[in-house]
This record gives structure tokens, sequence and C-alpha cells, in this order.
């Protein structure tokens, strides 16, 4: 038996965010980042529409980075005071994955991390809140998922949450809140979409709603992903429903290796996931198209990519994965990307190590070792094909 699971309500379109002033209740808890909400005026507008629904609000700021046991802590204390009806996670990834987390640990206290980590094990969530994600990137889909990753900033340990009690109960998806979004980040986040349509395609655990929105998805990021990067803000919109399809199919069937890579890398050698994963993504397709090619050549099939067999047709996405990052920007090498060789030989074997344990590793399609996983890492680093 399967299981296909996405938020109760999705909100989405210009004006979506009014949906906030029909909500029910008395308290919200605002998690957000940075300042840049406060700066374009959305946390303001978000504030006066809960107003409007007769709520009283908290803020919880400051969630800049990848989300810690630390941060998830205070906020969850901060909740307990204040007894929110609703968590709402406002930003991008960071936020609404702290968000989660904090939610979680204001219902059970007593819970520890440990356990929390244990995939689809929570106690049952709602008990005293719902939850609610607002992206303001085109890319991570916490908006849309079931899951949220903390770390341990004592010992490195990162705890991912997975359960479908985390997925929101509301989504809102309103293009006004990316019209502003540095280009930089249209591209990270961009190919961080790109890469879970993609790898959710290819997931041992995919299905037929999944493949749909997947193989979806990864048409809208063609289409409109270079332009979104140029400034045309319908293409902006585009992307911005389009990373949340991705959402939607990598909730339910899960990633790849592409992932596993970046979350043991991305902290070590402050990569931006987004980034990391569009380095990494034409490698692991190269790694995995041993036993799933005829789906990546599907793929770029419907891509409109050209090739006339299945390794021309594949070797044509692996070239416009590639293609695309040199468009924007994106260096193709973590040594382009300004690692040193010395530091990258001092954690290979130990990332290689932490990325087999990651739990994306044992969704990929094709089975991997250790010695793989750091032949995949050697390969990104130094620009050269997979052929193993």
């Amino acid at each position: 038996m399967n299981r296909f699971t996405i938020p109760r309500d999705i909100y989405y379109g210009e004006n979506a965010l009014d949906i906030l002033k029909t909500l029910r209740g008395h308290k919200a808890a605002l998690v957000i980042g940075g300042g840049s909400i406060k700066k374009q005026g959305h946390l303001d507008k978000i504030t006066q529409l809960l107003e409007e629904a007769g709520m009283e609000t908290l803020l919880i700021e400051g969630i800049n980075t990848e989300p810690t046991v630390t941060m998830v802590q205070s906020g969850a204390a901060q909740m307990r005071v204040f007894q929110p009806d609703w968590v709402i996670g406002i930003g991008g990834g960071s936020p609404m994955d702290a968000a989660k987390a904090m939610w979680l640990f204001y219902e059970y206290p007593e819970l520890t991390f440990e356990q929390a980590a244990v995939p689809f094990s929570l106690p049952e969530l709602r008990t005293k809140a719902r939850f609610i994600g607002i992206p303001t990137t085109s890319g991570t889909a916490a908006e849309i998922s079931n899951l949220s990753v903390i770390t341990d900033e004592q010992t490195g340990i990162k705890y991912p949450l997975a359960d479908f009690g985390l997925t929101p109960d509301i989504a809102v998806i309103d293009p006004v809140l990316v019209t502003d979004m540095p280009q930089h980040m249209i591209a990270y986040s961009g190919m961080d979409a790109v890469t879970h349509s993609f790898e959710a395609y290819v997931a041992k655990p995919r299905t037929i709603f999944t493949d749909a929105l997947a193989i979806e998805a990864a048409e809208k990021l063609k289409d409109h992903l270079l332009a979104s990067f140029k400034g045309d803000l319908v293409s902006r919109e585009e992307v911005h429903y389009a990373q949340a399809m991705a959402g939607m199919s990598f909730a339910n069937a899960v990633l790849g290796n592409v992932h596993s890579l970046a979350h043991k890398s991305g902290p070590i050698f402050n990569i931006p996931h987004g980034l990391a994963n569009a380095i990494y993504l034409p490698y692991v397709i190269q790694f995995n198209r041993k036993v799933v090619e005829e789906r990546y050549a599907n793929l770029a099939t419907r891509l409109n990519l050209k090739g006339k067999t299945k390794q021309e047709l594949t070797d044509s996405l692996i070239g416009w994965v590639r293609n695309i990052n040199r468009e924007m920007g994106i260096p193709g090498t973590l040594q382009e990307f300004g690692i040193a060789e010395a530091e990258f030989l001092s954690h290979v074997e130990t990332m290689a190590i932490n990325a087999m344990k990651d739990p994306c590793t044992g969704t990929n399609p094709r089975e991997t070792s250790t010695s793989q996983m750091k032949k995949l890492y050697e390969a990104a680093f130094y620009g050269v094909d997979v052929n193993f």
C-alpha cells in the first residue's frame, strides 16, 4: 500500500496571503529568518491580515542559517508561554524547518531530538496548534513537505525529522513574496527545485502520482527558470508554483544521492544547499544512469532535449543541467566553488561515511557503497566524469 500526503489546503496566486484574515483562532506564532521580509513590507502585511482575523501574534526571528537545536528549543519555549493556535513558518527552508520543529517541541516538550529523528514515529500533532508554511523563495518546498532538518551545533549531528504529521495544514504560495528575490537566490533555489523533480522521478518509492508532479515541475522549470533568473516576473511566478509541485513529489517519493552529498558537505564548506545540489546533480545522474537511464531518457524527451537513443538523451539531460548552471553563474565543481584541495581531502572520507547514513541514500535508485560515495565527492571536486 502506498500513501500520498500534501497540505490540506494550498492557496496560490496573486493575493493568496488574504486567506490569513479568514483563519479561526486567537494567537499565531510567526517564525522568520532575516530582515528582508520586514524591509519589503511583507511581514507588516501578514501581521495586519492576522489582526483582521482577530489574532495576537508572536514574532520569532533570526533563523538566518540552518536551524539548530538551540534555535528550536528557544522558539518552542517562547511558544509554550504564548500558547499559539497557529504556528506559521515564513521564508526559505531554514525558517520553515525551524518552525516545524518548534511546533513539535511546543506540543511535546518531553520529546528528545533522538526520539524525534526516528522516521515516521512522531506522536500525533495538532493537540495545541496547526501549521502554515509561506515560502519567500522558490525551491525548498518546505511549505509542502513532511520534513524538517535540525543541526546540533555542539556535535554537528543533523536530526532529520520526517513524519506525515509534519506536513503543513495550509500552504500559501503567493508570487508577490518572490518578486524581489536576489538573483543568486533565484539560481540556488531554482536548482534545488530542479534537483527535487529529477531525484523524485527516479527515486525507489516513486509512484504514478509523484511521477506526474515531478515531470510537470521539471518541464515548467526548464521553460521558466532561466527567464526568471533574468528578471521575467511571469516566469518567476511559474517557477514558484513548479517548486511546490516538485515538493509534492519528493515529499512522497523521497530523494537520492544528490541530497545525501549536499547534506553532509554543505555545512562543512559553507555551501548553500541549492548550490550544492546544482554542483552534484550532473555527477549523480551519471552514476545512476546504469540503473535508470530509461527514466532519464524519458525525462529528457519530455523536456524536448536532443537525442535518439537513451544514452544520447541522458547525455543531453546532463548537458542541460551543466549549461543552465553555467548561465546562472553556478560553478561546475567544488574546486571551482573555492574549496582548497587539502581541505577537501581532510574531510572527504568522513563526508562519504556520513552521506551513507543520510535517509536519502536509501531511496537513491542505485545502491551505493561508501567507496562509491567518496568517488562521487571526488568527481564533483575535480570535475571528472563518473564511469564507475
